[in-house]
């Protein structure tokens, strides 16, 4: 089983059904719920996803969402070490750059899924839009 981490862009349209990306995502969390993928996040996603959230729906209806979602994806500590390698990287994105540090402590993550891809250009693990790891997953599966 692969593990792979979904940033806060490809979470937000799942909430948020936003078209045409939404479609794909929806496969995507179709796959972590049925148990073929393992899905992660981290807990600045939750932090940052009530923040945003919130402001298109009442708190009581965000914070039912985020339960739905911690009880389907394993969550990530951000930590110290995240931070300050974060501070010192050549991210442009700074939250982007906290992800990636919490992703590479833990050691299990196999790829990142994101929609901006470009923020991950210093990844050293692969790094996927939904599509493609829809695509990648149904090459794996039909080999």
């Amino acid at each position: 089983m692969i593990d792979v981490f979904l940033d806060i862009d490809v979470i937000i349209d799942y909430f948020t059904d936003r078209k045409p990306f939404s479609d794909k995502v929806e496969k995507v969390f179709a796959l972590i719920e049925n148990k073929k993928i393992k899905g992660h996040t981290s807990s600045l996603c939750f932090s940052n996803l009530f923040y945003l959230m919130r402001q298109k729906m009442p708190g009581a209806k965000t914070l039912s969402l985020l339960k739905d979602l911690a009880s389907v994806l394993n969550i990530l500590k951000v930590d110290e070490d995240s931070i300050l390698q974060a501070l010192d990287s050549d991210f442009k994105d700074f939250e982007d750059a906290i992800q990636f540090y919490s992703v590479s402590d833990y050691k299990k993550i196999d790829l990142i899924v994101t929609r901006n891809i470009k923020d991950y250009k210093h990844s050293t693990l692969p790094v996927m839009t939904p599509d493609t790891l829809l695509k990648t997953y149904e090459q794996v599966v039909s080999s």
